[in-house]
C-alpha cells in the first residue's frame, strides 16, 4: 500500500514529465516507422529485383541490420556522423533536436530493415497470376506493381505493420541514453530528483504498457474486420 501512494505521489508531482515523455516516445515510434515504411519498401523491391547490383546492396543492408543490435547503430549514428562531418543544429522549435535526428535516423534504418522483410513477404504472397493478367494487359512491370501488386501486398501486411509500431514503441527505450527526451529519459529524471529506484519506472512500466496493450488491441479489432469483409 506504501508502495503505491509512493508511485501515486510520483504521478501527481512529476506528471507533466511523463505526460511530455509518452508525446515524445510515440512522435519518436510514428516517425520511425514511417521511414521504415518508405525505405522498407525501396529495399524490398531492390532485394526481388533480378537485377544484382540492386539485390545485393539490399540484401547486405537487410542482414546487416537486423544481425547488429538497434543500441550498436544508435551509437554509430549518434558519435560517428559529427566525425564525418554531419551534425545537426539546434533549431528553434526544440533544443532537443540533434538528438531526435539521430534517434529518429537509428530507428528508421533499424526498422525499414525488419519492414523490407515484411514488405517482401507481402509481394510474394500475392497470386504469381495477378502480375501476368496485368502484363497481359500491356501494363509495364512498374506499373502493375504499383497499381495491382503493393496495394494488395499492404493490405495482406497492414498486421505485421502495426505490430512493428508495437515494437518499436518498446524499442525506443534505448534513445534516451543520447539525450532525447522520451518516457525512459523522464523516468530516469524523477528518479534523479527523488531518489527513487524503482517506482519511477514501474510508473514508465505501465505506461509502455497502456501503449503497447492499447494498440495490439487495436490491431486485432482491424484484423477481425478484414477478415470479416473478405469472407
Amino acid at each position: 500500500m506504501i508502495f503505491l501512494d509512493i508511485i501515486l505521489n510520483n504521478i501527481n508531482e512529476y506528471g507533466w514529465l511523463f505526460v511530455s515523455g509518452t508525446k515524445d516516445t510515440l512522435i519518436l515510434s510514428f516517425f520511425s516507422v514511417l521511414w521504415g515504411v518508405v525505405f522498407g519498401t525501396l529495399f524490398a523491391l531492390m532485394k526481388l529485383s533480378k537485377k544484382k547490383v540492386l539485390s545485393i546492396p539490399a540484401n547486405i543492408y537487410i542482414e546487416v541490420i537486423r544481425g547488429t543490435p538497434v543500441f550498436l547503430q544508435l551509437m554509430i549514428i549518434y558519435f560517428g556522423l559529427p566525425l564525418i562531418g554531419i551534425r545537426f543544429p539546434n533549431v528553434s522549435f526544440s533544443k532537443y533536436f540533434p538528438e531526435f535526428m539521430s534517434a529518429l535516423i537509428a530507428m528508421g534504418i533499424n526498422s525499414a530493415a525488419y519492414v523490407a522483410e515484411i514488405i517482401r513477404a507481402g509481394i510474394n504472397s500475392v497470386d504469381k497470376g495477378q502480375t501476368e493478367a496485368a502484363r497481359s494487359l500491356g501494363m509495364p512491370q512498374k506499373m502493375a506493381m504499383k497499381l495491382i501488386i503493393l496495394p494488395q501486398a499492404y493490405k495482406n501486411i497492414l498486421p505485421a505493420l502495426c505490430n512493428e509500431f508495437v515494437t518499436v514503441i518498446k524499442e525506443t527505450a534505448i534513445v534516451s541514453v543520447v539525450g532525447y527526451t522520451d518516457l525512459m529519459y523522464s523516468a530516469n529524471q524523477v528518479r534523479i530528483d527523488t531518489f527513487k529506484v524503482f517506482e519511477p519506472l514501474f510508473v514508465a512500466g505501465g505506461i509502455y504498457f497502456v501503449l503497447t496493450f492499447t494498440t495490439s488491441r487495436l490491431i486485432a479489432r482491424l484484423e477481425k474486420r478484414w477478415a470479416r469483409s473478405e469472407a
